[in-house]
This record gives C-alpha cells, structure tokens and sequence, in this order.
C-alpha cells in the first residue's frame, strides 16, 4: 500500500502491502464462501547516515541471548529487546515478537533470512506461520533451496502485531471506521470524514501515546540491525516486499555495511512524496482495473457486459449505487461504497489469477448479495469472521506512515483542490485516494522523515524486482528504486499483481534463489515471464 495504505477513506489506503493470506484466501472460491481468518523522539532518519560500530549504550542489546521456544508446532519463536528511543538506550525497553524456522540442510546453511511482508503493519510472525509448509508437499512462498540454505526469521516491527501494538480503536468503532464515505460530496459528509479522521488520530493518542513517536520506519531499521547480530549473522541476508522495501533501503542506507545481500520486491522508493506515492497508485490500480475488465467482457460469466466502455461505466455506476443502497450481506452489516470498493480492489493484488472469483463476485453483488464482498473487505482489513475483532494493522499502518511520510494536505480544501488530478489518474477510485491524504494531518505526533533518496554503495548489488502490471506499488517505483540506491540491478516481471517472488513465475523464483544461496545478479534487462500454468 502506499501513503497511508488502505483501499478506503478515510481508513489507510492500499500501497505498501503485501498480504499473503488475502491472497491465499482471494484465490479460492470455497475459502471465500466459508470465510478465512486470519515523549522525546528517537534520532531522525539522514540520507547520509552510516553504519557504525554499535554503541556503548547499545551493547546490551547487540549482545543479549533469545529465549527460543517451539510455537505453532513447527516454529521457534522468542522475543527479542530493544530500546524504545534510541536517543536514550538506557531508559524504558519493548519486545518484538521473533519467529524462525530452522534451515533444512544445516551442513549447509548459509545464515538467516530476515523478511517483512510489508504494509507498514503487516506481521512478519504471521506471514511466516502462514507461508511456511507445515508438511512436506504443501504450498509455500519459500523454494525448497532458500528454505535448506536459510532459518527463515520473521518479527513484528515495533508497534505491530504482538510487538508493542498500537491501539486506536474497538472493533465496533473500526467497523464504522472503515464504512465511512470513501469520496464526501457534501459538507455534512465532509464534516463526517473528518470527525472520523480526528477521532481515530484522538483514540490512537488516548492508547498508544507513549509509542507513537518511537514507530517510524528508521527505528524498525535500528532494530533489524540488532536482530541481525543477535542471530549470530556478521552480516544480513533480507527478503522485503512491497513496504518491506522501504525498510529494506532505509537499512541499507543506515547499514549498508552490515549487509550481505537484499531483495526488494515491489519497491516503495523512499524519495517519493506522499502525494507522488497516491498518484502512482490510482494510475495503477486504474490500469489494473482496466485490464481485469477487458478481461472480463470476453467471458459469458461478466456481470458487466460485453464492451469495455460501457462495462467501466456499470462499474462506476455499481459503486455509486451502494453510496444510497448499501448491499445486505446476511449479517447486521451492510456493504456501502467504501466496502464496496475494498472489495474489488482486494482482487487486484493477485491478477489475473483472481478475476474469475471476482466475476462471481459482482455478479452477486449487482443481484443485490453483498455477503462475498463483506467477506473480502474483512479479509483486507484483518477482521475476524467468527468474532469480529480486528489486527492491529489499521493503527499500525496509519502510525507507521504519519510518521514516515509527512502530508502535503492541511485541509479539506487543499483536498479538493487535489481531486480533478486524482480523477484522472482514476475515474474509479482518485476521489478516495485523494480523500485519504488528510488522515495524516490531525496526527498528534510530527512526522520525523523526510521524503530522501538513499544511496547503497555496497557489494554485492541489491536486488530489486519490479512487477509491469503492480498496482500497488506500480512498475516505474522499481525503475525509481533501482536508479537511487546505485549498486543495484532492476529484474523485470511481465506480469500482473502485487509483487512477483512467489506468486508464479519460476523465472522469477529461480533468480531471487540464485542471487540469495549463491550472490548470481541477474544480468541487466532480464525479464521473467509468468509460467504458463499460472
């Protein structure tokens, strides 16, 4: 997701993301019918900072031993210290949540391998537990190779999942939250955007004041490189997607010496602007949009016709008519506008492999059946189905990037001297991505980065994989990324979706294993297809 990363306003909006269950759970149509479950502030991040010797004040850290302990069966996990403000190591403590599993082939195991999934606020912990097979034979996001080679290690970063959570809202509080009109035309609309948007920057504040100046991206950094030491590695092996690339650079950029080799899949380049950020994402998420509906007029199934003109405009027209009729879903919550578009954007982070479960599931949403796409905007917001209760990652991600990325927006105004842009880089979603830049403006914490370039002068080079139809975090981010960091090299994707490692192309996958087991750089220009089976 980018910006402030979730798919409605005035909740976060989509970039910055890799959601590995969403996209488990949106590929099969039997799992979606059933239902998946899922102070003083630290030092500011420089673009010319560098790594160093650890610390006096930080030894402790660097040197203290985890406690490791068997979880969910086949994992260890431990929680590993760090320091809440780095400008003061000696004061209060938190605990990050660790997960590892061990590699397959220690005779010849190389070291770990650090990953994020991205967001920000996507638990690492739990993509691991939910992309590792637990039995021989089973589907998993790791090859064989990297998971002989490689402990495979996953960690909450500070402020998400069990490491120190932020807290803003109840569950029933969120439920409106993420309800709430996308695109307000009216002043009483407006004025209930942003009534929704100070409340949940208030209650964000009211839980969670003393972490929210501690949980930007650059101290996340801060502590992977402890992480990184703890694990006994002289030097980091890392796997980031989507806003895990972010984290990635940053790292680089602060330790560029403490690594040993990188991927970032589905690059967030960290000089980009928070409005530069959204509009790269409406024109992706329109592009992939456009495609899933020249797709879908050639299948008899397609709830929108049979021309792509006017099949965008039914689509249009469909949401447009759950702002005024919202859809029954079996349940006492109805599907609005806002839900509505969550639901289908969902879909595309894993094209075109889910366009026929989103035929299906507009056809029953344009018959009056909203319950498929209730399921599907729970799924992108990590709401439990049995019991209602939501992650943390709304909070965390709103956190993480009011921190991170300081809006241009200071008022409803200057929103809507912003939308005729947004428009057209969408007509289907612009308004609702230009409406989510405000969320960061009542935050009760500066934002402590500034949009930077980093520089990796390191060796080998980083690798950065760029997906032509992502979007998410669309194709020109990669090209951006590659270009900043300098000692890198871009390997090109031709496909759609959200990230590429994983998710269908062997060529891809062959690459990212080589690169990592064995420091093989693709050669300049390579470009990986989808297999075909996909």
């Amino acid at each position: 997701m980018i910006g402030h990363q979730h798919l409605s306003t005035p909740a976060p909006r989509p970039s910055q993301r890799l959601r590995p269950t969403v996209i488990a759970c949106v590929a099969a149509l039997a799992l979606l019918l059933t239902g998946c479950s899922q102070a003083t502030s630290s030092p500011p991040f420089h673009a010319n900072s560098a790594a160093t010797d650890e610390p006096a004040a930080l030894q402790r850290f660097y040197t203290q031993r985890l406690a490791w302990s068997t979880c969910d069966q086949i994992f260890e996990c431990a929680s590993l210290t760090v320091p809440l403000d780095y400008a003061n190591p000696g004061r209060e403590t938190i605990a990050l949540a660790v997960i590892r599993k061990r590699a397959t082939d220690p005779a010849h195991r190389i070291g770990s391998l650090i990953t994020n999934p991205g967001g920000p606020g996507g638990s690492g912990v739990a993509f691991i537990t939910q992309n590792y097979p637990a039995q021989s034979g089973q589907p998993s996001h790791f090859d064989p190779q990297l998971r002989a080679d490689f402990d495979i290690v996953g960690f909450d970063p500070r402020g998400v999942g069990q490491s120190a959570p932020i807290t803003c809202l109840t569950d029933a509080q969120l439920d409106r939250y993420v309800a709430l009109d996308p695109a307000p035309s009216t002043p009483a609309e407006v004025d209930a955007v942003v009534a929704a948007n100070k409340a949940f920057d208030a209650g964000c504040q009211t839980h969670s004041a003393v972490l929210l100046p501690y949980v930007g991206t650059p101290n996340a950094a801060r502590d992977m490189d402890i992480l990184r030491a703890v694990l006994g590695d002289r030097k980091m092996y890392y796997l980031g997607a989507s806003y895990g690339t972010y984290l990635g650079a940053v790292y680089a950029q602060l330790f560029g010496t403490h690594l040993a080799r990188a991927v970032l899949d589905g690059p967030l380049p960290p000089n980009l602007t928070d409005r530069q950020l959204s509009i790269e994402q409406a024109v992706g998420f329109q592009g992939e949009l456009t495609r899933f509906i020249a797709d879908c007029v050639t299948h008899p199934d397609c709830p929108l016709g049979t021309d792509t003109t006017t099949a965008a405009q039914r689509l249009a027209d469909f949401f447009a008519s759950t702002r005024t009729h919202p859809l029954p879903t079996g349940t006492d919550r109805m599907v609005d506008e806002a839900l509505a578009e969550t639901g289908v954007l969902i879909t595309m982070y894993d094209s075109p492999h889910s366009w026929p479960l989103l035929r299906q599931v507009l056809t029953r949403a344009m018959a009056g059946d909203g319950h498929a796409l209730l399921v599907l905007s729970d799924l992108y917001y990590e709401r439990d189905p049995k019991t209602g209760h939501y992650s943390n990652e709304t909070a965390a991600n709103t956190a993480i990037n009011c921190l991170d990325h300081p809006s241009a927006v200071h008022s409803v105004g200057d929103v809507q001297a912003e939308l005729p842009g947004f428009e057209r880089a969408s007509p289907l979603i612009g308004a609702s991505l230009a409406w989510s830049d405000l969320t960061c403006e009542y935050w009760p914490v500066p934002a402590q980065s500034r949009p930077h370039p980093v520089h990796y002068p390191g060796s080998p080079p980083i690798l950065v994989i760029g997906t032509i139809h992502d979007p998410a975090t669309p194709y020109p981010s990669a090209q951006e990324m590659t270009d900043q960091l300098g000692s890198s090299v871009l390997l090109t994707y031709s496909g759609d979706g959200h990230t590429a490692y994983g998710r269908g192309s062997s060529c891809i996958n062959a690459a990212v294993d080589a690169y990592l087991t064995q420091g093989v750089v693709p050669a300049a220009g390579t470009v990986c297809q989808p297999d075909p089976t996909r």
